[in-house]
């Protein structure tokens, strides 16, 4: 059998149309906006704002948020095409299986896995950070730490951690929520998004009456800004290369903006449970991201009138600390607000480690399902219909992750994983344009070819920028991935099992 044997669309469809063996319809087009913006609204609004304003774009940081979305939106309108299309769980996985063949979408699903969970055990992380700042550092350093890390205070005395249970604890409850249902997952992650986006929009409405127009101008950081120095005489910001001022920085800032707009693909693995998937699909992808749009654009506005730019210049302002310390140096009598933004925080990041959680279980259950992964990935819940088995490894691989492991060694790989699977899906959609032009489909992408070139090519350029390490790594764990692969997954793939096939050929198979 070839490595690029592609799955016959038809048995894809088969699979999404049964709905006594399969999951459990039972999310609606409100359901999957929701999901939508509680992956994509985290930590990354208020802290990747200010950085951006401060390094790079200054006010016009409200721009790069929709150059963006922009670039979002080209591998957005792709999602939606494939998830109308064939709405089966598994995402970016299925749609290269039918589009590019098994060695890609192995590649992808193995790729997943890093956005997925090693992005639900760094968020979790963060997550336990957040708390215990909440609660004014009441939690033992022993207990909210990994083995790996030590911290010496002022008097001298070692603290040395022995695992983090907070992140531990918070995977936990996530993940049996998950085993419950997805209905009931999707109702505390709405619950959720209501408290942070409520939170968001105080911001929005308070902060607009101390914007002080001045700010704003001049609106993009001019030529010939010189370096700023912290106390003690280290360089934190230079702006004399291109995409540091002017409408070179509103680009630069845009690269880093751009990572507080990933999440949204996370809506495709949920299109198995989608009531009405042909419709409800394309309005939650593209829905979530025009409402975080909206909100992003609308959030530095209020920030950068709030608080000048050069506020934010300093590492210190311009991280988690950024909108705290606008309102309390600049909304006095808000102080409460400053509470309310961290509470905000912790409730996006149990959000988006919610939908992580869900994402990641719903790959592995369709790779489980095609036979390149054991079959107690693909399990049911024999009540709740759920892929309990996926949920209950991959809490204890994330939860050890979490526990144990120092949070930044995961880097970028989360948006690593992400940039190759909006690049395979972009490609994807113009492929399978070409070869199968006469498929049913409910939503199509406009402009195609221009609008999934574009996508892939402004995703591969994000990929081009990310930092050598983490591009190492990531390569090694593709390797790994390879070695899985030819050992294991080949040749207990159902595609090498006539059998396991569908007897008629799919449309796409027959061109």
């Amino acid at each position: 059998m070839s490595l690029f044997a592609k799955k016959p669309l038809d048995q894809l469809l088969a699979q999404a149309a049964d709905s006594e063996k399969g999951l459990k319809r039972t999310l609606g087009a409100g359901n999957l906006i929701a999901l939508g913006i509680g992956a994509i609204i985290g930590a990354g609004l208020f802290v990747r704002t200010a950085a951006a304003a401060g390094q790079a774009a200054g006010p016009a940081v409200t721009l790069s948020f929709l150059i963006a979305a922009v670039g979002c939106a080209f591998a957005g309108l792709c999602y939606a095409e494939f998830a109308s299309m064939i709405p089966i769980a598994g995402s970016a996985y299925a749609y290269s299986y039918v589009t590019m063949g098994e060695l890609v979408a192995w590649i992808i699903g193995w790729a997943l896995i890093m956005e997925y969970a090693l992005g639900a055990a760094t968020v979790s992380i963060a997550w336990s950070e957040y708390l215990n700042k909440l609660l004014g550092g009441s939690i033992p350093y022993e207990w909210c730490h990994s083995p790996f890390e030590q911290f010496t205070d002022n008097a001298g005395v070692t603290y040395q951690g022995i695992m983090n249970a907070p992140a531990l604890i918070i995977l936990l409850l996530l993940t049996m929520l998950l085993i419950k249902g997805t209905q009931e997952s999707a109702i505390v992650n709405a619950i959720i998004v209501f408290v942070k986006v409520a939170i968001v929009l105080l911001f929005i409405a308070i902060g607009w009456q101390f914007i002080n127009t001045g700010n704003h101008s001049p609106y993009m950081i001019p030529e010939g800004t010189p370096p700023v120095v912290d106390g003690a005489g280290k360089e934190v910001a230079n702006y004399s290369g291109f995409f540091k001022h002017g409408w070179g920085g509103v680009l630069g800032g845009a690269a880093i903006v751009f990572f507080a707009f990933i999440g949204f693909d996370a809506v495709s693995t949920a299109a198995q449970e989608a009531k009405n998937p042909k419709r409800d699909m394309p309005i939650g992808i593209l829905g979530s991201l025009a409402v975080c749009t909206i909100l992003y654009i609308l959030f530095g506005h209020v920030l950068t009138g709030v608080a000048n730019w050069k506020d934010f210049v300093d590492p210190e302002k311009g991280r988690e600390a950024s909108v705290a310390y606008a309102i309390s140096t600049y909304m006095t009598g808000y102080g409460w607000l400053a509470k309310g933004v961290t509470i905000a925080i912790l409730a996006g990041f149990s959000s988006v480690i919610l939908v992580m959680l869900m994402g990641q279980s719903r790959v592995f259950y369709t790779m489980s399902n095609d036979g390149l992964i054991p079959k107690a990935f693909g399990e049911l819940h024999p009540k709740y219909r759920t892929p309990f088995k996926a949920n209950w490894i991959l809490f204890v691989f994330v939860g050890l992750f979490a526990a144990f492991v120092p949070g930044h060694v995961a880097g970028d790989l989360t948006s690593f994983g992400t940039l190759l699977a909006f690049v395979l899906v972009s490609i994807g959609v113009w492929i399978l344009r070409m070869k199968s032009p006469n498929i049913e489909r409910p939503f199509k992408t406009p402009l195609v070819p221009i609008v999934p070139i574009l996508g892939a090519i402004i995703c591969l350029a994000m990929i081009v920028a990310i930092d050598t390490f983490t591009l190492k790594a990531a390569f090694l764990w593709m390797a790994i991935g390879l070695v899985v692969y030819f050992t294991y997954s080949k040749k207990r793939s159902k595609l090498n099992n006539p059998g396991e096939i569908l007897p008629h050929a799919s449309d796409f198979e027959k061109q």
